[in-house]
């Protein structure tokens, strides 16, 4: 289960998606969960799905990938339609005790796990196809405007940006702290609910002392580097907006602009 966690990963590539600015892919995945989220109808979904699609297809990430990611949260997915089946109310269906069936929950349990499926593979897109370095120049310089008022920008996104790579580092670390368990005789995989996570608790001990351990060789390479924090901090390479940047902020808008009015015309 933990290898089928895919959030944070970079995975390099000369597409079109990898060569865009990571302002404007930062931007593209606000306004397309801003488009999810007004979704409303079929109309609506199936365009947030032809977005996810084209995007998919010219960043050549694998589809298999994607869903991969979205193992781990199965249960989370499962949970969220089932709640929604029999505790919306509506037109019944079928009726046993106090649980029932409606036309309304069916619909609304579809679109939602079709929404989580939505949000969960596109935004995982950012990541895929943006490096961490990129990624903490873009969120740096979108917030930039907040410096006038003393925030503090440039720690913000690297904490976001280091926090958000160390994920893929941190799972592998549990995966090889718990087969050397199971190689000790630790039994993480039979039992109740409650006796598993029990199981798991010689786990974290050493899962935490990792975690700081790398946290302070981080620290002590960067003070190495002579790294200060962003004031006077220059860049390898400067960004600057392309016309492939324009033209697929404009599509981004044009999409999020459909996907909303779709809901209020269909």
């Amino acid at each position: 289960m933990l290898q089928d966690i895919t959030l944070g990963q970079y995975f390099p590539g000369s597409t079109l998606i990898h060569r865009l600015d990571p302002r404007v892919k930062l931007v593209a995945a606000f306004l397309y969960i801003v488009a999810l989220f007004s979704a409303q109808g079929p109309v609506a979904y199936g365009l947030c799905l032809l977005w996810l699609v084209l995007v998919t297809s010219v960043s050549k990430v694998h589809i298999r990938l994607m869903l991969k990611g979205l193992k781990p949260l199965l249960f989370i997915i499962i949970f969220t339609a089932v709640l929604n089946v029999f505790y919306t109310p509506g037109r019944i269906i079928y009726e046993f005790y106090f649980l029932h069936i409606t036309y309304e929950g069916i619909a609304l349990a579809f679109y939602m796990v079709v929404r989580i499926i939505l949000l969960i593979t596109g935004t995982s897109l950012l990541t895929y196809t943006t490096s961490p370095i990129m990624l903490t120049d873009g969120i740096e310089l979108l917030l930039n405007p907040l410096k006038k008022i003393k925030v503090p920008v440039h720690e913000l996104s690297m904490m976001m940006t280091i926090a958000l790579r160390f994920i893929p580092t941190l799972i592998e670390e549990t995966e090889k702290i718990m087969n050397a368990q199971k190689a000790r005789g630790a039994d993480f995989e039979s039992g109740r609910l409650i006796r598993r996570i029990k199981a798991l608790s010689p786990v974290l001990i050493p899962l935490f002392v990792s975690a700081f351990r790398r946290a302070d060789e981080l620290a002590v390479a960067m003070e190495c580097r002579l790294y200060r924090g962003g004031e006077g901090r220059t860049r390898l390479k400067e960004l600057s907006l392309t016309r492939a940047d324009y033209y697929s902020l404009a599509f981004c808008l044009v999409f999020t602009a459909l996907a909303i009015l779709s809901g209020k015309i269909f």
